[in-house]
């Protein structure tokens, strides 16, 4: 018998959350897809690990609800994403203050009148703090519902300058912070003219949160429009766990077209070579695998540097009483940048009857990283925390591609007529830099495959989003 010219029109290595977004868009316009992926479960970075009924993420980046790719990308139509709490929960100097909450239907207009009704107002004397011990294991939890509202922000006026710039952002088209002049997002905070205490209390630990960056080397431009999905929506999680996002991609494709356990190991224009089956004949190669090893069968291509981030999962038969918030240290006191009751806010992380704490940690991590780490909960939820269970610590040194300055968020897809990348590393790292780029990847190959594929009107995604 001959052998067929081709065995698929397009053959996508890697099925991460970009391989299998581009394939949804290309198997929709009637292109024969194949997607390849070594490991034997689709997801990469989007990995969920089980353990005695628990749901753990391995890297559980927040989302935010305003993610146009989350909303328009084809197969994530059925998504749950379960929000946390308005806002943020921030521990400051032993308290807890509820920061971020949008302005609503008042809008940037409402916050510039509360600027100058506040500006003339008296100032209230702050209550006594109750101080937390070194330890962390004195006092009582502060109920979320009790949380004071702004107090590492500055004073009201401050407050309401901060809530007319988020309510400004929000209503910024995307198109306009891309134009905008490019320093790092903490050279950035320094020019923007609010109080030394709102950044620092406030939009630094925000902005490390969303970026995975500590030290807010990231580009301005892709800061900004983290802030903008920040003040444009709510933050959440996927039910179900971070797996679930490629979960619901890959089964909304044609049964067949994912196919687990094959690793690719070359690729042409016209063909790949996989080390189980040889050689898989096509009409074009998507490269949607992470930066380095993209860059193994692609040489050449540049790889970006990148954020670690540690996930460490904890579980307690009493919980903290934070609700569903998203806890972030103001003080930066300890190695825990954000964390959460994530049980609260998506049940079916955790069995009935035990509650998980999820907990991150950005940068190289300390030694003994699951001590620090209760030490530093201890503080920020102010219970202790010696009889809770660690249920697992995840690190990734390559978890997060780093967009320093300058950063370009529309990195070429098209390498050769029939051979294409995609990933968040070619435009802003986080779900919706995946998805972006595998939007531009598939209009690309659907191009090149010529009036036999017709292509159909762009989505209107916007030229790049901020990382989830």
């Amino acid at each position: 018998m001959l052998e067929p010219a081709y065995q698929a029109d397009v053959v996508v290595v890697g099925a991460g959350i970009a391989g299998l977004a581009a394939a949804h868009r290309l198997t929709s316009q009637g292109v024969t897809t194949t997607v390849l992926e070594a490991a034997h479960a689709v997801g990469g970075r989007s990995a969920t690990e089980k353990v005695d009924g628990f749901r753990l993420d391995r890297i559980g980046q927040p989302l935010s609800t305003a993610c146009p790719g989350l909303r328009l990308t084809p197969g994530l139509d059925g998504l749950a994403l379960l929000p946390f709490a308005p806002g943020v929960l921030l521990h400051s100097e032993g308290r807890h203050h509820r920061a971020g909450v949008p302005a609503g239907a008042r809008g940037a207009r409402g916050a510039l009148h509360a600027v100058r009704a506040l500006a003339s107002a008296p100032r209230s004397v702050p209550a006594p703090r109750r101080l937390v011990s070194a330890a962390g294991t004195t006092g009582r939890p502060v109920p979320a519902s009790r949380a004071r509202a702004g107090a590492p922000l500055g004073t009201a006026v401050d407050q309401a300058r901060l809530g007319a710039a988020l309510a400004r952002l929000a209503g910024t088209p995307a198109e306009r912070l891309l134009a905008r002049p490019e320093l790092s997002a903490a050279q950035a905070l320094a020019v923007r003219g609010l109080p030394a205490r709102t950044i620092d209390g406030f939009l630094r630990p925000l902005l490390a949160a969303l970026l995975s960056d500590p030290d807010l080397t990231t580009s301005s431009r892709c800061a900004d429009l983290a802030l903008r999905q920040f003040a444009c929506g709510r933050l959440g999680l996927p039910e179900g766990g971070a797996e679930a996002l490629p979960e619901l991609l890959a089964r909304g494709l044609p049964p067949g077209t994912v196919r687990t356990g094959v690793r690719v190991t070359s690729v042409a224009t016209n063909a790949v070579t996989t080390a189980e089956h040889g050689v898989i004949r096509c009409r074009a190669v998507l490269v949607a695998t992470d930066a380095r090893a993209a860059a193994e069968l692609l040489p050449g291509l540049r790889v970006p540097g990148f954020h670690p981030v540690t996930l460490v999962h904890h579980t307690t038969d009493e919980p903290p009483t934070t609700g569903t918030a998203l806890l972030l240290d103001a003080d930066r006191g300890g190695p825990v940048a954000h964390t959460a009751v994530v049980s609260n806010v998506d049940p079916s992380r955790a069995p009935a009857g035990r509650a998980l704490v999820s907990s991150t940690v950005l940068g190289a991590p300390p030694p003994d990283v699951d001590t620090a780490v209760r030490i530093h909960l201890s503080r920020l939820y102010g219970t202790p925390t010696t009889r809770w269970e660690t249920l697992a610590v995840h690190h990734t040194p390559e978890a997060v591609p780093a967009m320093r300055p300058p950063h370009d968020p529309r990195r070429p897809v098209r390498l050769l007529a029939g051979l294409y990348v995609c990933g968040d590393h070619r435009d802003t790292s986080g779900i919706q830099g995946a998805l972006h780029s595998a939007h531009r990847a598939s209009a690309a190959i659907l191009t090149d495959l010529g009036a036999a594929r017709p292509v159909h009107a762009a989505d209107p995604t916007p030229t790049a989003g901020a990382a989830a």
